[in-house]
């Protein structure tokens, strides 16, 4: 079954989550953003998701996990919670 590691940075707008991209793509450590807007609880750890296999993710966040480079931020990614920065750390096929 597949597996990944994953962190995200989750926040209310899709303005504020474009924000942040650029803010990232500009050169801000992704775990100290994580930190500072994160409203997941997953912020603590720099957004750091753990690792999780298909489907035990919400569906738009799985499309993304699954299907993304490692190491490049994607978003915004909209579910339910809000928008997402997701950057997958690891993934075995």
């Amino acid at each position: 079954m597949p597996q990944a590691t994953a962190r995200h940075i989750l926040v209310p707008t899709e303005d504020q989550c474009k924000q942040l991209k650029a803010d990232i793509e500009g050169g801000a450590d992704f775990a100290a953003v994580a930190r500072q807007h994160s409203q997941c609880p997953s912020r603590q750890d720099g957004g750091n998701l753990g690792s999780f296999g298909r489907g035990q993710m919400v569906p738009e966040f799985d499309a993304v996990v699954f299907s993304a480079p490692v190491g490049v931020v994607q978003g915004p990614v909209k579910t339910q919670f809000g928008y997402h920065l997701v950057e997958v750390t690891s993934r075995q096929d």
